[in-house]
């Protein structure tokens, strides 16, 4: 059959969590883009709606508990060196409750709150792409906070 990503292209989401204009990142250990920061998410399973994999895949990766969330985009990531290929759905929630924990330490090493402003490096192709589909208010945010720096 194959494997997604890997064999044919994977459809896959991602979740751009957002508080006190802080976005929550994590380490990835393993590819595509091992070692770089990400925002949460992973594939959507046969037969699972997009959004509830993108509450489930953020809910399984951080501890916290996901309300409501909103599309803003879709990313088509080819990485060339971990020879991937995926489509993703993107979302972005505010509303979250709980602290984010460590709970893949399989497949995440670190994670915190980041300005928007002031991202780690290296940040994933598909974190970029996910923070350039934030939508006009997000961005107005980041540009005040960098005029104000």
């Amino acid at each position: 059959m194959g494997k997604p990503g890997l064999d044919f292209p994977g459809f896959g989401v991602g979740l751009v969590i957002l508080r006190d204009a802080r976005i929550l990142l994590y380490k990835r250990v393993r590819a595509p883009e091992a070692g770089y920061w990400n925002i949460v998410g992973g594939k959507v399973d046969h037969m699972e709606p997009a959004e509830q994999a993108a509450r489930r895949e953020a809910e399984e990766e951080t501890g916290l508990k996901i309300g409501r969330i909103e599309r803003i985009g879709v990313t088509e990531q080819i990485i060339d060196t971990d020879r991937q290929h995926w489509i993703s759905l993107l979302y972005l929630a505010r509303d979250v409750e709980g602290e984010p924990q460590l709970t893949e330490p399989d497949k995440l090493s670190d994670f915190g709150w980041f300005p928007l402003t002031d991202l780690p490096e290296p940040l994933s192709a598909f974190t970029k792409a996910a923070i350039s589909a934030l939508p006009s208010a997000e961005c107005s945010q980041r540009s005040a906070l960098s005029d104000a720096s």
